[in-house]
């Protein structure tokens, strides 16, 4: 089964993904709830399209009639708070705690989706569990709230209690450390760490070149090519943010942008861009 959700097609959409199915001998479903995939829901069987209710409410209706999911329930009023915020019902009841919860869910940027999609997914499924946990209280979307800074302590805390920055840069720190052959690069012979998206370079980069003491810099892109570099004494990234992008700062925590940069939501596309980048600018000099 190819299950697609909250996203519409285009009728050329369709007949690829149609044809693609059928060459796999797959089942094709697709729960949408955007108007603007009528088009695309008349000419295919397996589009179901509902304007009424949210792509969360129409999923899970969906998996409880077809697949016996949640039988006792226990993420309904949760998935009633998604719906009320996702579509604006603002005289439902679960409004205030969806608003909430969206803000919970948008904020979690601690861990990158794109570097690490899996510890990602499971940090904002813990805090989903916590919301589901206080959603029948009384007062519940200002418990949610209050509750939001230990909720996402709780997910980072390993051996013992610290400052959530300090946790986060632990937890991030040992999944660059332990996934660091993957995201190699390197500049002149000396060898780094690529982040994409990581933020916090001046916590969680310096305490990446102590962990790593084989590596030489550490580089943190963002979607807009925009980089920070450090380094624990092994290279002056102020002269290599000069010469790769046109920027500056001190011998070990320096930044700059990188020209024409190509953003991807794969990390093997942007390390791939950001190694050929440097080589080009590497042969020029």
């Amino acid at each position: 089964l190819i299950l697609i959700t909250d996203l519409n097609l285009t009728t050329k959409e369709g007949n690829w993904i149609e044809k693609e199915a059928l060459r796999i001998g797959a089942k094709l479903q697709l729960l949408d709830h955007h108007a603007t995939g009528a088009s695309a829901a008349e000419r295919f069987a397996w589009y179901k399209l509902d304007t009424t209710r949210c792509a969360t409410l129409i999923t899970y209706d969906w998996l409880q009639t077809h697949h016996g999911f949640d039988k006792q329930n226990d993420l309904a009023h949760i998935v009633k708070a998604i719906n009320a915020i996702d579509i604006w019902v603002s005289d439902d009841a679960l409004f205030e705690y969806g608003k909430v919860m969206l803000g919970m869910i948008s904020g979690a940027r601690e861990i990158g989706r794109v570097l690490f999609p899996a510890e990602d997914r499971a940090f904002k499924l813990s805090m989903i569990e916590a919301a589901k946990n206080l959603v029948d209280e009384e007062d519940a979307p200002i418990k949610l709230d209050d509750a939001l800074h230990q909720t996402k302590k709780a997910f980072f805390i390993q051996e013992k209690n610290d400052t959530k920055d300090n946790l986060v840069a632990s937890y991030v720190t040992n999944l660059l450390t332990q996934d660091k052959q993957r995201l190699t690069i390197t500049y002149k012979g000396h060898k780094g760490i690529l982040g994409y998206n990581v933020g916090n370079a001046s916590i969680i980069g310096n305490a990446s070149m102590v962990a790593n003491e084989d590596y030489d810099f550490y580089m943190d892109v963002n979607f807009r090519g925009n980089f920070s570099l450090r380094s624990n004494n092994k290279l002056d990234v102020s002269a290599m943010a000069a010469h790769i992008g046109n920027g500056g700062g001190h011998v070990n925590a320096s930044g700059g942008k990188i020209e024409g940069y190509k953003d991807s939501f794969v990390y093997a596309d942007v390390r791939q861009f950001v190694q050929e980048y440097i080589d080009a600018k590497c042969k020029e000099a």
